[in-house]
């Protein structure tokens, strides 16, 4: 028994030593897997390119240079000297310098003159030799600007000529089912994601295929007979094209059997579901458009036939369905009678142009924004065709000596590309008929297909022999050729092609699908998204950036698993390390205590550290899990500490500094207390403490020297839980401050919330506030200066903001206050997530760094001043703020391919200056969003302003205050708020007269500011071109007609019977003026005809009259005259 006990344990002890040698193993075996790492060091001492460097200034003075430049008599004799020792070759027979030419010498010392500096010596005589091209020794202006513009149009050139395809051989399928027939369309179906696609035969076979364009299902198009079911034969056609319904969830395919076949695509099953026959023509063209941004709205499917002619089916309820099904059990499409088309008003409405071509109709497009229809055929007479729906506007009609086989169209560009047989592509104005803006040749065969890459400025064609071009719209150059080798194409074989093999999708997944005959090709766009349009420091999402106080660095990591070191002072990159954890992303990194040393984490838990110089991998440490690792810290005598996923706290000690392979110290005495992922870290070294907090809210802090449990600043209990905290923050000069230690020394941030604790007093938070600007945004980095007086912010927004809490969290505060340190600077600065921040001093300047999951690393000065983003082409330097990016941000460093043109708007005229009628309406909004602002935010940004001034009504000399469209709006905004609604009776007196006041106001400003931008716009009025009545004048009439002759009235003017009866004699302008429009006294009497004596009497006295005697009105010229409107002259003109 006691042999058995003995055998028994021994064979645990070898069990046990079996366990442990299989743990150690696969604790290395992470390492020994990884692709091995590369590194990259690069030359900070190159010298810059003399042709970047040289600005207007220095042209400018070169030219003078070049200009005034004669060489001496003296100076001829020497000049074989000066060049003996040059590579220039020796002439034969020394010519005569012409004037306004440098040698190598006075080229050199000129650019030294002019740039007071010395770093061009290597640089000059390599700019001179590429200058000098015919080798004489000489240069003068001519040949120094030609060099430059070419080197400048090439440079343009190549930065313009992206990377377009994303590998040249396309992906090709061959479609079986379509049997030896050709593909007529392919459409992209995004009903049920992801995308996947159809191509439609010209023998009617639909497949379907996934986005990896592997077939899926086939289906066949049958047009039966009538007839019994024994006598329904399939009858030979051909499919003509085919549009994709997306808002309806169904793709149309029109035949030559004159019919339109509706499939529904709203599930995996694929099902005929409508047949509409028996149209007039046979339909060659289809398009379909709906309002992407209401779907329920009206929709249009258009096709063109073999005619010419247009027709339009507008689906007035496109979610109520395309036609009336009634009830029925038979199986099969519905079939749909064209000339029944109106038992299907409520969904439908027909509609037909005639005539619109002389042949057919090749390809047709409608667009929204005017209502247009842009038609093409064959027809040298009718080739294109733009028109309304109406055709009540001017119809443009482009004649093309061979006609347009196909053609796209771009509004925001204004822009008509056509294609066809005549082998060239054509860029065409939409207004201009005449003449085309560029033609592109290179084509040998009919082009069958043009489409325009709008967001890179391109233009796709692809003609019959398979060739596919690329060119680009602005600088009207072929980037790249493609010669896809399609299976089926043989030398000197013509292949029948589909009418319309091509489709481009610009949106993701962002593919080009062509068709050759049975066979269809796929070819990946290389594209760029808002993010990735912006300068990139990494080619992934990064992970943090550092800051090197010793070496002056900034250390980036990425989760392509890639580590960068830069030169802060230039931007320049020093040093780069690929695949520093193999294939794994990197997930955190720190430095140590000397500064010299990078430690770096992965996903799968490895730990490697790192010579900063040189890239050098100086250890890698024990795997304890295959879990992330979120936390390192450098403790003092060579330890490390790290937190992660497997909610450990571990330790390694680099007792040997030669060795490769340090093992763990797991055994951390406090044992394993978290009950979740630790998220966060931080270490106080003053104190001693160490904090570390967990994805259930958790935060416990630790003394470090006897690894145990100091307190708990936050316990997680069953009935109520915590965010997860995002980052932890010591205030290190607090801690070391008598002053300051009993205040918040520990910073926490948790769901956007930043929490201020206090280790060493009685009250643990002494405050707590949501620090960015929009709601559900958390917090994701933190950083403060050396003396604490300065806490930066940075969030899952992009924004960083920079508070001042100098006063902040020294002392108790209320429970739940919500008052926040003062706000001192706030921008974006990414696009993405914001993982780290840091604030550094580098002399006596202060930056600020930043990295974000959006793959770029930038410096900013603590007042928000963009510097510059590491992996930029330009250097800086922090001596020297005019090397700033600033004013400049990330987004307007963005090279815009192409520039949108707008429509041309009426233009308003406000206080003198013009605006669009867009521009003015953004305006206003503008400030109404900035009023509600400042109403929410409590005044604070009107604090930072100045005090507007109050609004008073021009006085009586007519001296009035300046008045903007916003102190307007101001106005009409507060003459609606509800508060004017509201109120005791008084008070809706008082409000109503302020109702009126503000009113007649509101109204006597629109008049004054539309004077005085009349007045600024044409000029003051000449006095001796307007017509005169009196002293008063027409401003109007001044401004319409310039011309006007001086009307003079009689003399004596006739009397009416009633004020010949009252003794009024009127016979000059100036009595005419002091008559009385009305006779009080008289409004009891009773108006009387007056006789025929009296009129014949007063018709003695009259002389013929300059103006045309007044008629009675008619009930026809009543009726009439309220159409025009009224125009009466003010009484009086303000000035």
């Amino acid at each position: 028994m006691k042999n058995h006990r003995s055998f028994k344990k021994e064979g645990e002890k070898v069990e046990m030593s079996v366990m442990e040698k299989q743990k150690q193993n696969s604790s290395w075996c992470a390492y020994k897997q990884e692709v091995p790492a590369s590194i990259t060091c690069f030359d900070q001492s190159k010298s810059p390119h003399p042709e970047e460097e040289l600005e207007l200034g220095h042209l400018q003075l070169l030219e003078a240079l070049f200009t005034n430049h004669t060489s001496p008599k003296g100076e001829d004799q020497g000049r074989e000297a000066e060049n003996k020792d040059q590579w220039v070759r020796p002439c034969r027979k020394q010519k005569v310098e012409p004037p306004g030419s440098l040698t190598l010498q006075e080229f050199h010392r000129a650019l030294s003159e002019l740039t007071s500096s010395e770093i061009w010596n290597n640089q000059s005589e390599l700019l001179f030799n590429k200058v000098d091209t015919s080798c004489d020794g000489l240069i003068d202006w001519n040949k120094f600007c030609t060099y430059l513009l070419l080197y400048y149009k090439e440079r343009d050139y190549m930065k313009a000529k992206k990377e377009i395809f994303l590998g040249r051989e396309p992906l090709i399928r061959h479609c079986v089912q379509n049997k030896l027939a050709p593909t007529t369309r392919l459409l992209a179906i995004s009903s049920l994601p992801p995308l996947w696609f159809v191509s439609v035969s010209k023998g009617g076979v639909v497949t379907t295929w996934d986005s990896a364009l592997h077939s899926q299902k086939t289906y066949e198009i049958a047009t039966d007979s009538k007839g019994s079911q024994a006598e329904k034969r399939r009858l030979k056609f051909w499919t003509t094209d085919a549009a994709y319904m997306a808002n309806v969830h169904k793709f149309a395919v029109a035949t030559t059997c004159r019919d339109i076949h509706f499939f529904d695509v709203s599930t995996a099953n694929l099902f005929e579901e409508f047949h509409l026959f028996a149209l007039k023509n046979v339909p060659t063209s289809l398009y379909y458009w709906y309002n992407a941004k209401s779907l329920g709205s009206r929709s249009l499917l258009l096709w063109g036939d073999d005619h010419g002619d247009v027709h339009l089916l507008w689906l007035l309820h496109p979610h109520s369905g395309i036609f009336e099904k009634p009830f029925s059990d038979q199986s099969g499409p519905h079939r749909v009678f064209l000339q029944e088309i109106k038992e299907h008003s409520k969904l439908l409405q027909y509609q037909t142009i005639p005539e619109v071509h002389e042949e057919a109709v090749s390809q047709i497009q409608y667009v929204a924004e005017g209502e247009l229809i842009i038609t093409s055929s064959g027809s040298p007479k009718t080739s294109v065709v733009i028109m309304d729906i109406l055709r009540k506007r001017k119809v443009y009609t482009w004649k093309i000596k061979k006609g347009v086989k196909c053609f796209d169209y771009c509004k925001s560009l204004n822009l008509l590309v056509t294609g066809g047989v005549d082998h060239a592509v054509q860029l065409w104005n939409q207004y201009v008929t005449s003449w085309p803006i560029a033609t592109f040749q290179g084509h040998y065969t009919t082009i069958l297909a043009v489409a325009i890459h709008e967001p890179r400025g391109h233009v796709f064609s692809y003609s019959k022999d398979s060739v596919l071009k690329v060119w680009d719209i602005f600088s009207q150059a072929c980037l790249q050729t493609l010669v896809l080798k399609f299976p089926c194409v043989q030398p000197e074989q013509t292949l029948e092609q589909g009418d319309f093999p091509f489709l481009l999708i610009q949106q993701s997944p962002h593919v080009l699908l062509v068709s050759c005959a049975d066979y269809i090709g796929l070819l990946k766009l290389a594209h760029d998204s808002p993010e990735e349009e912006m300068l990139a420091t990494h080619d992934a999402p990064l992970c943090g950036a550092l800051y090197n106080t010793f070496f002056h660095q900034v250390v980036t990591g990425g989760d392509d698993a890639t580590v960068a070191v830069w030169d802060v002072e230039t931007g320049a990159k020093c040093l780069l390390i690929n695949n520093a954890h193999g294939k794994e992303e990197i997930t955190c990194m720190a430095l140590d205590n000397s500064q010299q040393r990078l430690i770096t984490a992965a996903r799968n838990g490895t730990i490697k550290v790192w010579h900063i110089q040189t890239g050098h991998n100086l250890h890698q440490l024990e795997v304890v899990e295959e879990a992330e690792v979120m936390g390192l810290v450098a403790l003092r005598d060579q330890t490390l500490l790290t937190v992660g996923w497997n909610q450990k706290i571990v330790l390694y000690d680099f007792c040997e500094p030669g060795a490769l392979y340090v093992t763990a110290h797991p055994s951390w005495k406090g044992g394993k207390l978290h009950k979740e992922d630790i998220l966060t870290v931080d270490y106080c070294p003053s104190l001693g403490l160490l904090a570390s907090a967990s994805f259930d809210g958790e935060i416990i802090v630790w003394d470090v020297e006897s690894q145990s449990v100091y307190l708990y600043l936050r316990q997680t209990q069953p009935e109520r839980s915590h965010p997860p905290v995002d980052k932890l923050l010591f205030l290190q000069h607090r801690s070391l401050d008598g002053v300051s230690k009993d205040g918040a020394i520990l910073v926490s941030s948790d769901a956007g919330n930043l929490r201020w604790w206090s280790i060493l007093a009685e009250q643990r938070e002494l405050g707590f506030y949501y620090a960015p600007a929009t709601e559900d945004v958390a917090v994701t980095g933190l950083s403060t200066n050396q003396m604490n007086s300065v806490l930066v912010s940075g969030d899952t927004c992009g924004f960083i903001q920079v508070w001042d809490i100098s006063d902040y969290g020294l002392s108790p505060r209320t429970q739940g206050s919500l008052e926040k340190p003062p706000l001192l600077c706030s921008w974006r600065a990414h696009n993405s997530i914001v993982v780290s921040v840091e604030h550094f001093m580098l002399g006596s300047d202060s930056f600020i760094l930043s990295g974000s999951s959006d793959r770029s690393a930038r410096l900013w000065t603590p007042d928000g001043k963009f510097v510059g983003t590491f992996g930029q082409e330009k250097r800086w330097d922090l001596k020297n703020p005019s090397t700033f990016a600033h004013p400049k941000d990330p987004w307007s460093e963005q090279k815009e391919i192409r520039k949108k043109r707008t429509p041309t708007k009426q233009p308003a005229y406000t206080d003198g200056l013009l605006f669009s009628s867009g521009e003015l309406v953004s305006n206003v909004e503008g400030e109404t969003e900035e009023k509600i602002n400042q109403e929410i935010n409590g005044g604070s940004i009107m604090e930072e302003r100045e005090q507007p001034q109050e609004f008073q009504l021009p006085g009586v000399d007519g001296a009035h205050p300046s008045t903007s469209p916003s102190q307007i709006s101001a106005v009409q905004s507060h003459l609606t708020t509800p508060q004017s609604l509201t109120g005791t009776s008084n008070q809706r007196k008082q409000e109503s007269q302020s109702l009126f006041r503000h009113h007649l106001e509101n109204n006597l400003v629109k008049r004054i500011t539309g004077r005085k931008a009349r007045r600024r716009v044409f000029g003051a009025i000449n006095a001796n071109k307007f017509n005169q009545f009196g002293t008063l004048c027409s401003p109007f009439h001044a401004l319409a007609t310039p011309e006007m002759q001086k009307l003079t009235l009689p003399q004596d003017l006739p009397m009416t019977p009633r004020m010949l009866r009252q003794g009024i004699i009127c016979s000059t302008e100036s009595d005419l003026r002091s008559l009385p429009l009305t006779f009080p006294e008289l409004d009891g009497e009773k108006t009387e005809e007056p006789s025929l004596s009296e009129r014949e009497k007063s018709s003695v006295h009259m002389k013929t009259p300059l103006l045309p005697p007044l008629v009675k009105p008619t009930r026809a010229s009543l009726s009439h005259s309220k159409k025009a409107k009224s125009f009466r002259f003010p009484s009086q003109f303000p000035q």
